[in-house]
């Protein structure tokens, strides 16, 4: 059963949601995600011009006279969404929860998939698998993706990206989009997103909370690991430790940076104390640049 607060908030980012579908990336979609291939459509007779491959031998020995076939490109996708709800996914300082934050773009992406007829998987991870919803159109099928994501009591609170990974690669059978969702605290994936990224177009999205990259002058201050449960002090206070932390964030952020590169896995930065949707506009924009 889901409680009226979860009710409230499926509601609240469906009304989002129908406001955003009316902004520029939405008519981007079908142009930045094209059919991942060609489909079969006609038999239709040979005109001058046409590529003598394209002939139909079958039914141009019962006609009598030359055929050609007539393919079309196959617009059909599969979106798979890969979501992240480890225990750091829980933490929202300076905005929302990180995991209300996937949510809701989890949302946008899966009603852009819909309306251009296209299906949608969903995969939630931690420790292990969580949940697999193998893909599927509908509106119904969209708003069962977003109530898991906001619902769902993950099991483990560790983050096991590798095998969500490598899950995801042996269930998709064909060529498909991966929305990778995570703030990408996460050891020992660089192989396993390596192979899902050589077949199948992979996006990353890291969501981020300020708070995480750069603390606050307080003092002293218990900090709690979300996902190993163990206890730290810490002076924030304290100058050197404070650029230490900012050294190791900025570095970690860009050893990310340079693995996404260097797999050709496109990478879209969210912060929880900024609108996502001026990032995910970006991205659109970017990716539809460059391929033309």
């Amino acid at each position: 059963m889901l409680s009226s607060e979860i009710l409230k908030k499926v509601r609240k980012i469906q009304f989002k949601v129908n406001r955003l579908l009316n902004a520029p990336f939405a008519g981007q979609y079908a142009s930045v995600f094209k059919g991942m291939g060609i489909e079969f459509d006609e038999v239709r007779e040979y005109v001058p011009g046409d590529e003598i491959r394209t002939i139909d031998w079958n039914v141009t020995a019962r006609a009598g006279a030359p055929y050609v076939k007539r393919y079309v490109e196959e617009r059909e996708l599969t979106m798979m969404l890969v979501v992240d709800l480890s225990g750091s996914q829980y933490f929202g300082a300076a905005g929302p929860l990180k995991s209300e934050i996937a949510a809701e773009i989890s949302a946008v992406l899966a009603f852009l998939a819909i309306n251009h007829n296209d299906r949608v998987g969903l995969l939630l991870f931690s420790a292990r698998r969580e949940l697999y919803l193998p893909p599927q159109k509908g509106r119904r099928h969209v708003l069962r993706v977003i109530r898991e994501i906001l619902n769902y009591r993950p099991a483990g609170r560790r983050t096991d990206m590798k095998g969500a990974l490598d899950f995801t690669g042996r269930i998709l059978k064909h060529r498909s989009i991966v929305f990778l969702i995570s703030d990408f605290f996460a050891p020992d994936f660089e192989g396993s997103l390596q192979r899902i990224a050589r077949r199948h177009d992979t996006i990353a999205i890291r969501i981020t909370d300020p708070r995480e990259e750069e603390l606050p002058v307080v003092g002293l201050v218990k900090f709690l690991d979300l996902e190993s449960g163990e206890e730290l002090l810490y002076d924030t206070s304290y100058p050197p430790a404070r650029e230490l932390l900012r050294r190791q964030r900025e570095e970690y952020r860009r050893s990310l940076e340079r693995l996404f590169k260097a797999n050709k896995v496109d990478y879209i930065n969210i912060s929880t104390d900024r609108p996502y949707i001026d990032d995910l506009q970006k991205f659109f924009t970017v990716r539809q640049q460059r391929l033309r």
